[in-house]
């Protein structure tokens, strides 16, 4: 278990790499000459977005902030629809022998659901900034608002000429006496 991550972060990431482990399995019971195989496209895809999910938790939940978070959580959300409904379109193909494998895999894609709705409703919604695009704000937070920090006053140029930069290297000199 990741020492960083908590007992509801820890589930959803041993869950996703369940997963990962189940789609590697799955991906090895279709047959090499099998068409989705041979043109690497169902198969290619299962295993990129059972490679994701993880990836995306780890990604989520090394940052604080909600918008960041957010949009992790909506890529993983991809990733487990597409894989279930990829592993779903493998039952319909006559060369896989192993069918109930299939669907042990969109069963943990069910139980990493339930996992995921609690995780994404942990998230910290009031340590954010503005996501400009509109997709990934806290509820009642616009792309249209003001930025809180955008009121903190710096004036860089009144900073700069207040401060006696010519005696600066004498001040050091008096440090050393």
């Amino acid at each position: 278990m990741n020492a960083g991550f908590n007992k509801k972060e820890s589930s959803i990431a041993l869950k996703a790499e369940l997963i990962f482990k189940l789609t590697q399995g799955l991906i090895e019971i279709v047959p090499k000459d099998n068409k989705l195989f041979l043109q690497e496209t169902t198969v290619r895809f299962m295993l990129e977005d059972a490679m994701m999910i993880p990836a995306k938790i780890s990604g989520a939940e090394a940052i604080d902030l909600y918008d960041i978070k957010m949009e992790n959580a909506t890529i993983i959300r991809k990733c487990a629809q597409q894989l279930y409904v990829n592993a779903g379109n493998l039952r319909f193909e006559e060369s896989i022998k192993d069918s109930e494998y299939i669907e042990l895999l969109r069963d943990e894609i069910e139980e990493f659901r339930l996992l995921f709705i609690d995780w994404v409703a942990s998230f910290d919604q009031w340590n954010y900034i503005i996501d400009r695009w509109g997709l990934f704000n806290p509820p009642g937070v616009t792309a249209h608002d003001k930025d809180p920090d955008d009121s903190i006053s710096f004036n860089s140029k009144e900073y700069f000429d207040g401060l006696d930069l010519d005696n600066l290297d004498e001040d050091e000199n008096d440090d050393d006496k």
